[in-house]
């Protein structure tokens, strides 16, 4: 299975996703600077993704926690937290970008 994300500079790379992993986390281990400062507790929407359009009815319903995260912080329509996207196989191939919220900045 695999997750192809948009970095900050718009270059795609391919990432190899495990089942069960949240998206969040197999982001993180590649080394991508994500912040999600929570570590995935959905407390502060700092993990959030872009989700490609045509992917998005592909995923379940976010539930109240994460829209009230996704709203706090401006999310928009296509605007998910990527701790509560589980990785499956009805997921390989899922197209994501790294929402500006999400960046960390080099110190």
């Amino acid at each position: 299975m695999r997750i192809i994300l948009v970095d900050g500079k718009g270059r795609e790379h391919e990432l190899e996703a495990v089942e069960g992993w949240r998206v969040m986390e197999i982001i993180r281990d590649y080394g991508f600077p994500i912040v999600a400062e929570c570590g995935g507790a959905c407390a502060c929407g700092t993990c959030q993704v872009e989700v490609d359009p045509e992917w998005a009815a592909k995923l379940h319903a976010p539930r109240e926690d994460e829209l009230d995260q996704l709203d706090q912080n401006y999310g928009g329509e296509w605007s998910r937290l990527s701790c509560q996207l589980i990785m499956s196989e009805e997921l390989d191939g899922l197209r994501l970008r790294l929402s500006d919220i999400a960046i960390r900045e080099a110190a």
